[in-house]
């Protein structure tokens, strides 16, 4: 990568002046979208309204110099606010010194930990966080965060809790303190946000109704009337923001600030690729790490949030008519002027609006959809994503995501362990050999047991293969001669598993029943013949369950063309 490219991105030496109306549009719009979004969901995450506007503006900036979506509109998202505000929670109380600086701390741990990832090429490292945990994870946060920001629009102060059962709880008890006012305003705010979204998806809908709710506010003076408002915003561009670095401190961010991480970079990642696939260009996943990585540290630099790309945000960018990261550009000019010029407008602005703000937004992370996919798809998956569901509603964010990431390391551990295997038989008038259960045609060889074992063979599942094969004398009380195992599906052995075999080998020998082998492939075949045993099963390893069942009954020749040629025996094939 020359300074070249850094210093002038390749979007910009090739910009065509056709994409400048497109690209003024979409940033406009994206702009006035994210001065009620980065105000929300600063307020999700326990921070004062103007940090999320800080990180909308220089963040933006460094992702058009660094990304290589064209589309993607980074700030700050609903799930990323919610870790944070749990993260910091236990170490600081809202609004103070403390908290800004661990916030700010945190978006440049969050920034470190992307460039390390992208500069050691890691990138691999977010598919611990399966499609099905992310689901389950998201539905779960999206709860936790309309539930979270149901007291401001009802009025009522509650204080800050640890789970989602608990936050519940409290609500039920300050249910009789409700101001009605103020749910007024954030019933008719959801209400209007739905039908504008309804309406026109490119339409500024959030910016309307805190305009709409501004101006009611002026009129009717509902902060006289206890109708909690935002009060004053601090005006003027973010200077540099960053604290002391303690130690302990970033001990205990160090956990959520990997999550973050992870889960940032899978939203980032996954809309980037739909608006690539979609406009016909590559994004390179190790350079998008990169460029979150520098977003981070320009946010936390200047005192914001942890940022990432943004769902909704994007599909706005996009469909309004981004060509290239220029509109991100002028998205963040647009926040800049209103940082230096309009930041008192919002003083009188209801605090139950951008409550109804982060609601609305956060409903199109209950997936419903996708959820009744994945349970008709795979039903461990859908276990994977109830359990991550549950234990997210249950034990909080950081632990919840934790739990997915377990359950989905059990499941593929469990299918590891007791892999699919199939006993199989011939197709009639044909050579292939299928699964006599889904192909009731298939013929059965008398004396003569063909399984078919379809993983890697390893020391989590050598007592399932001694099992298998126990299961096929089993099915076969005519009693067996020979035992076919075909290994077309095994693309590797452990030294485990090879000592397995050749004991099984060995036993089944002593019983009177051959084992052979079939359809070997080469990285097997390789640690065969580096442990002995390719020599010992010569004569019963064939390239085929047809050639194989053929040479034990006779019908045809014993065929080992290739399969014992020593300057081949270490050539994968």
């Amino acid at each position: 990568m020359s300074g070249q490219s850094l210093l002038v991105p390749e979007w910009v030496r090739r910009y065509r002046r056709g994409d400048v109306r497109g690209d003024l549009a979409a940033g406009l719009t994206v702009g006035a979208m994210l001065v009620p979004q980065g105000m929300a969901y600063a307020q999700l995450a326990g921070l004062p309204p103007e940090v999320g506007l800080y990180s909308v503006t220089l963040p933006l900036l460094v992702y058009a110099l660094f990304g290589t979506s064209r589309q993607l509109a980074v700030g700050p998202v609903a799930v990323v606010s919610l870790l944070t505000a749990s993260a910091l929670a236990p170490i600081a109380a809202e609004g103070t010194s403390e908290y800004l600086a661990a916030a700010a701390l945190l978006a440049l741990m969050v920034g470190v930990a992307h460039l390390l990832l992208g500069v050691a090429r890691m990138g691999w490292l977010t598919n611990l966080l399966s499609h099905p945990v992310l689901v389950g994870f998201t539905a779960a946060a999206a709860i936790i965060i309309g539930t979270s920001q149901v007291k401001h629009v009802l009025g009522v102060q509650i204080p800050r809790t640890e789970s989602f059962g608990a936050t519940v709880v409290e609500l039920g008890r300050a249910f009789g303190d409700v101001r009605w006012a103020t749910l007024l305003v954030g019933a008719l705010a959801i209400v209007a946000l739905l039908l504008l979204k309804r309406w026109r998806g490119t339409f500024p809908a959030a910016l309307a109704v805190v305009v709409v709710g501004i101006v009611v506010s002026v009129a009717a003076g509902l902060g006289d009337r206890g109708v909690a408002v935002v009060g004053e915003v601090p005006g003027g561009l973010p200077g540099i923001a960053l604290g002391s670095l303690d130690g302990s401190l970033i001990g205990r961010l160090v956990p959520i600030a990997l999550t973050i991480t992870l889960v940032g970079y899978m939203e980032s990642i996954a809309v980037a690729k739909v608006y690539a696939r979609r406009n016909r260009y590559e994004i390179a996943p190790n350079r998008e790490l990169v460029a979150l990585g520098a977003s981070n540290v320009a946010a936390g630099v200047i005192g914001g949030q942890p940022v990432t790309g943004g769902f909704s945000r994007t599909a706005v960018n996009a469909a309004a008519g981004a060509r290239t990261p220029l509109s991100s550009v002028v998205s963040a000019g647009l926040i800049v002027l209103v940082l230096l010029f309009l930041t008192g407008v919002f003083t009188e602005l209801p605090q139950a609006v951008l409550g109804a703000v982060v609601i609305v937004a956060v409903i199109g992370l209950f997936d419903i959809a996708e959820m009744r996919h994945i349970a008709a798809v795979k039903r461990s998956d859908a276990a994977v994503m109830v359990a991550t569901f549950v234990a997210t509603l249950a034990l909080g964010v950081e632990l919840g995501i934790a739990a997915g990431v377990l359950a989905s390391l059990a499941v593929v551990g469990a299918r590891v362990m007791n892999p699919h295997s199939a006993e199989v038989g011939r197709l009639p008038g044909s050579e292939a050999y299928r699964n006599v259960e889904r192909f009731p045609d298939a013929e059965r060889v008398p004396g003569i047991g063909v399984v078919r074992i379809d993983v890697a063979l390893n020391f989590a599942n050598v007592t399932f293969l001694k099992r298998r094969l126990a299961q096929l004398e089993h099915d076969h009380p005519e009693g067996l001669h020979h035992i076919v195992i075909d290994g077309a599906g095994i693309n590797d052995l452990d030294a485990s598993a090879e000592g397995a075999l050749a004991d099984l080998v060995a036993e089944y020998d002593d019983r009177g029943i051959t084992i052979h082998l079939a359809n070997v492939k080469g990285p097997v075949r390789d640690v065969l013949v580096r442990s002995g045993l390719w020599a010992r099963l010569h004569g019963r390893v064939h390239p085929s369950v047809h050639l194989a069942v053929g040479a034990i009954t006779g019908t045809l020749p014993v065929d080992t063309t290739g399969l014992d040629d020593p300057a081949r025996r270490q050539v994968p094939s």
